[in-house]
């Protein structure tokens, strides 16, 4: 299947970080921020949540701690959404973010085992 010129463009901005592509993406999560009716905190939360439930990548992670971060929720607060989707999760989903939800904080686990 062929990839448009538009697709392609945008798919290579974003991995080279061109800030005009970085900023399209931005845009679209402040609109997707205010369509949700939800405040910054809450909606970073719900997001954070949705990326352990999903198992997601490990980039996905940091970018979205930083705007969690931004946005007034603290680090307990984050090891609070582990606490809560234990539960509904499982352990297995909960260890492999806690790994990545560390590294977005800047928690070195090497170190931190010395």
């Amino acid at each position: 299947m062929p990839v448009s010129r538009g697709t392609s463009d945008v798919l290579i901005g974003v991995a080279q970080h061109d800030a005009s592509a970085l900023e399209g993406l931005f845009q679209a999560r402040l609109d997707n921020l205010d369509a949700s009716g939800l405040d910054p905190k809450t909606y970073a939360m719900v997001n954070i949540a949705a990326l352990i439930a999903a198992d997601a990548a490990p980039a996905s992670y940091v970018f979205q701690v930083a705007f969690a971060l931004e946005a007034g929720v603290s680090p307990e607060e984050i090891l609070g959404l582990l606490v809560a989707l234990n539960p509904t999760v499982g352990n297995v989903r909960i260890v492999s973010a806690a790994a990545e939800l560390a590294f977005a904080l800047g928690i070195d686990l090497e170190a931190e085992q010395d």
